[in-house]
């Protein structure tokens, strides 16, 4: 029914930049928080970051300072900008959106994307 793409990682130096994207299609009636999460080898899956649709945005202590997220509601698309990257940022980041479909347009569930592998190393 929803639909999450990922795209954007990819092997990247200490200190340099990657920007993933995610889009959601499919049967949506309204896309609400959106957000990203990360999941190193060996350890639980974290959150990253989250965006409202009115752009209200958290991030994790850790990132803060170095990533942002925003969105453009009329793409269903948001962005995870991510910039001075250390080894410890290494992980498969995924997509994660609350939306209402039409079959349930009065209840919102929980979809994820397949993730993206972000590899930080020199």
């Amino acid at each position: 029914q929803v639909q999450l793409v990922e795209s954007g990682g990819g092997l990247v130096q200490p200190g340099g930049s990657l920007r993933l994207s995610c889009a959601a299609s499919g049967s949506i009636f309204r896309l609400a928080d959106m957000g990203w999460y990360r999941q190193a080898p060996g350890k639980q899956r974290e959150l990253v970051a989250t965006i409202t649709n009115g752009g209200i945005t958290n991030l994790a202590d850790f990132v803060k300072g170095r990533f942002t997220i925003s969105r453009v509601n009329g793409q269903n698309t948001n962005y995870l900008q991510m910039s001075s990257l250390k080894p410890d940022d290494t992980a498969v980041y995924y997509c994660k959106a609350d939306v209402a479909t039409w079959a349930s347009p009065g209840h919102t569930s929980a979809y994820w994307g397949q993730g993206t592998q972000v590899t930080v190393s020199s």
